[in-house]
């Protein structure tokens, strides 16, 4: 029976107790209402972000509000600089007041005491607007500290004139898949069907996480760390397997290595997540109708399962003194019909809302000429749905990240494994919450 995302997730059992250590660095946060934002008191945040559409949605917002205004700064993509440089900002007092968070990195901004908690603003009406993975995701200590953006579930993009060409049919599973890269190797000795990142750690993260791990759980009063479970190990065999025969690129993801190989035709698919659609037709305008998308493959054809890349959300700085009208805006971005729109209406961005009843918005606000017409927020809305709950990102994302990240490159130059790789995050992982002072529970 498939796993479902938009059904309620366990709760995490000692959630508050296991994050005491995490709270006491957070209790500066606060979450005090500030009158800001009324027709008495009419006040500008400011906002910082890299996501497309992002100033497309800040125009429209002080377009249609008097009281607050939003004065935008674009910054560098996360993995880019912009994680350092709001991390800098907020040591110096000069954060902005709403901050575009991935889900991977939010727990260590918390624990670092860089965000105000919005449990007070984030009501039960509230969580209801969004699925409950979502709102798992950005809870901590049973406190919320995030408003959530998109859902990113896994997505296979495909040349559908190469695979109808030499008669390949998309994969269903990942047995499947492999043979399908045979086949495309052999119709084409230079051409592969998709690209292994190894500049990425989220993309290897999302496939464990496909395949049902948990690298982090939060026990009773300590962080539970396990980056070589089954699940984890299984993973890491099959992609090890796909680089060792070549049958996938390698290329860094958004290199002009990789860019080049899409162009020419010397790639022909690309594993990616529900944002990834907006992206490719930007790279590859002129193949507009070759390409269509289709779920990512699965271990099990009558259990489709994903996990995520990426997703954003929206939080509010430590410093910020205007944290109602901060909430105000991070919520009319995520779950206003308005808000939807002037993001996606510009065909830059392909998100997945968060919000449910969002996603009939950005199905029609979303140009989808590129994919022949398909209907990808149907797509989309059923990938979420099946993303495999439980995961849970710890406060070292940075650490377990770099750690991997370094092995992974290591893996493709044939100086490493994954199963290595998985290893050095574990121990990476481990060594620095000690050094903060979490207590770990380590399986090893």
């Amino acid at each position: 029976m498939s796993r479902s995302w938009s059904r309620p997730f366990h709760a995490l059992a000692g959630a508050a107790t296991a994050l005491a250590a995490l709270a006491a660095l957070t209790a500066c946060g606060g979450g005090a209402d500030a009158p800001a934002g009324s027709a008495d008191a009419p006040v500008t945040l400011t906002f910082w972000a890299w996501t497309k559409g992002s100033k497309e949605v800040v125009d429209a917002f002080n377009a249609s509000h008097d009281t607050i205004k939003v004065k935008f700064e674009e910054i560098p993509s996360g993995g880019l600089g912009g994680y350092p440089k709001i991390a800098n900002a907020v040591k110096a007092g000069i954060a902005p007041d709403v901050l575009s968070i991935e889900y991977p990195q939010l727990s260590q901004f918390v624990s670092q005491g860089s965000l105000q908690d919005l449990s007070s603003y984030v009501t039960d009406d509230i969580e209801k607007k969004f699925l409950p993975g979502a709102i798992q995701l950005t809870t901590l200590g049973g406190r919320n500290w995030a408003i959530p953006f998109d859902a990113s579930p896994q997505v296979f993009y495909y040349r559908k004139d190469f695979f109808q060409r030499h008669h390949i049919t998309p994969p269903r599973t990942w047995a499947e898949f492999r043979t399908a890269a045979q086949r495309v190797k052999r119709a084409s000795p230079t051409t592969r069907i998709a690209t292994f990142f190894p500049d990425d750690p989220t993309f290897f993260q999302a496939m464990v996480w496909q395949a049902g791990a948990r690298w982090f759980r939060t026990g009773k009063d300590a962080w539970g760390i396990d980056t070589t479970d089954p699940a984890s190990l299984k993973t890491a065999a099959y992609w090890q397997d796909l680089i060792d025969d070549e049958l996938v690129s390698t290329a860094s993801s958004f290199s002009p290595e990789w860019t080049s190989s899409l162009k020419q035709g010397t790639t022909v698919g690309y594993l990616g997540a529900s944002w990834s659609a907006g992206v490719l037709a930007g790279i590859v305008p002129e193949e507009r109708g070759k390409w269509a998308a289709v779920p990512v493959p699965s271990w099990n054809a009558d259990e489709p399962a994903s996990g995520m890349i990426g997703g954003s959300t929206f939080a509010v700085s430590r410093t910020s003194e205007k944290t109602a009208a901060a909430v105000e805006f991070a919520l009319w971005m995520s779950t206003s019909e308005a808000g939807i729109t002037a993001r996606i209406g510009a065909s830059t961005s392909s998100a997945l809302p968060a919000s449910p009843a969002m996603v009939p918005v950005a199905r029609k606000a979303f140009d989808t000429s590129f994919y022949g017409g398909q209907d990808l927020y149907g797509l989309y809305a059923k990938a979420g749905a099946s993303i495999s709950p439980g995961w849970v990102w710890g406060p070292s994302t940075g650490a377990t990240n770099a750690a991997l990240g370094d092995e992974l490159g290591a893996v493709v130059g044939g100086a490493s494994t994954l199963r290595h790789a998985l290893t050095t995050a574990h121990d990476a992982t481990v060594t620095d919450l000690r050094k903060r002072g979490l207590k770990v529970e380590d399986p090893s």
